[in-house]
């Protein structure tokens, strides 16, 4: 994306929010299900597909490495595969935009081809480690051919002709790491083992085993899981529906409790206890969330919840909490803005390394509006009040949570917040400007 020219938001407080919505599809599940079914032999549809820019760029990788994908309709999409290390060389560059998550878990996928990639995303991308995933995909067989400084992109991978199963212990709480290694260990023979000491969500596992794959998830120590996967398996097509982003509902989710007098339906809510720890840390802090109905959607249980505005308390949040709520912290940031006492979020080293130092903006953004707040190691504490004041512009960093964190805070603030640069929404939630304004969100 061509971020050179700015386009600036400003939010303001105005009236409740009131509506019934449903926000887009999951992104972690959209990117799964195109490389997965990109794996099968046959055609898979997709539906309720997350049309964002980052999962945009997954299905044009894709089909650059050989599958047929087309969208039918809204939401709507069809992937012929190509079978288990079927990929073809592509032609030109893999250009993953700002998704780390399309990014990554390509890496992995390719790893168990013998084919050779060059992976490449915009100016916030090239930024990220990517290390962390290459050291085991190169203990399976692939190999770095060419990184920029410090094993960045622009990268290219030449995968294994005949990858190995390994066992592999995660050494940080990564759903990402996680899943590249699972989709190369589908070409590897025998089984591919990745420990985990703290469980992070688990999509990929769920696809996986939807797509007819050999998999079995067991409790590891006190918080983490143990996933063994059975390789070379023939993936089966298997239509998939894409439930409603928790991450993504998070946003008006908390803007209805921080805007006074607003209340919420939020249709089609994924529930995966791995995703909610927003939801449960929202209830301790006083958060009047009610669940309307529940239902299952493609091995997800999904909800529809009611949200009214509440006055809320600030808490601790514990560190095993990070993995089901890691791109939650910011929004989370902004609801203990608004709470009475001193909300402690603890153990965020991995917001470190996301789309910005998301740690250090998080504080950026609520001091520039008055809010008072400290980072003591990789904890984030910050000490709320019933009014904010607003009043300050946010530097988004292209960090499309920071954007619309920072515009939630403005609908409740004594003053507007601006944000310098809007641009970056889309690559998670496209009309998310639109969508908030037919609640009553005062944007301009």
């Amino acid at each position: 994306m061509n971020s050179a020219v700015l386009t600036p938001l400003t939010a303001r407080r105005g009236s409740p929010l009131k509506g019934r919505i449903r926000v887009p599809g999951d992104k972690s599940i959209s990117h799964r299900a195109l490389i997965l079914a990109a794996m099968t032999v046959g055609e898979t549809a997709i539906s309720g597909l997350l049309e964002g820019e980052d999962v945009l760029h997954t299905a044009d990788a894709m089909r650059a490495l050989g599958a047929r994908v087309e969208r039918t309709g809204e939401g709507l999409w069809r992937v012929h595969g190509v079978g288990v290390g079927g990929f073809a060389q592509p032609s030109g560059s893999l250009d993953f935009g700002n998704s780390g998550t399309g990014c990554r878990l390509a890496l992995g996928a390719v790893a168990g081809c013998g084919i050779t990639a060059t992976f490449d995303g915009d100016a916030s991308l090239r930024t990220r480690p990517m290390r962390r995933v290459l050291d085991p995909l190169e203990k399976m067989g692939a190999r770095v051919i060419s990184a920029g400084e410090g094993d960045r992109l622009p990268l290219t991978l030449q995968g294994a002709a005949d990858p190995m199963p390994i066992t592999y212990e995660s050494p940080v709480p990564s759903a990402q790491l996680k899943s590249a290694v699972l989709l190369a260990g589908l070409a590897a023979p025998g089984e591919t083992t990745v420990i985990e000491a703290e469980a992070t969500r688990d999509h990929t596992e769920r696809l996986l085993k939807h797509f007819g794959a050999k998999i079995t998830s067991k409790p590891h120590g006190e918080h983490g899981r143990r996933i063994v996967l059975q390789g070379q398996p023939e993936l089966e097509p298997s239509n998939v529906v894409v439930p409603a982003d928790p991450s993504s509902a998070a946003f008006p989710l908390v803007a209805a409790l921080i805007v006074p007098g607003s209340e919420l339906i939020l249709d089609a809510v994924m529930t995966n206890a791995l995703r909610t720890g927003l939801f449960a840390t929202l209830k301790e802090m006083g958060a009047n969330i009610e669940t309307l109905a529940t239902r299952d959607d493609g091995g997800e249980e999904v909800a529809d919840l009611r949200v009214t505005a509440s006055q809320l308390k600030g808490v601790v949040v514990p560190p095993e909490r990070a993995p089901s709520m890691i791109d939650e912290y910011l929004i989370l940031a902004v609801a203990a803005s608004f709470a009475e006492g001193v909300t402690r979020m603890r153990g965020l080293k991995e917001l470190r390394v996301k789309e910005s130092d998301r740690l250090e903006a998080t504080a950026d953004m609520l001091r520039v509006n008055g809010v008072i707040v400290e980072i003591e190691g990789d904890d984030l504490i910050v000490h709320g009040k019933s009014n904010v004041a607003g009043g300050g512009e946010v530097k988004t960093h292209m960090d499309h949570r920071i954007a619309m964190s920072a515009l939630m805070m403005g609908l409740a603030s004594d003053n507007p917040v601006r944000i310098d640069d809007s641009a970056f929404i889309a690559t998670s939630f496209p009309d998310f400007t639109g969508l908030m304004r037919s609640l009553g969100a005062d944007f301009s």
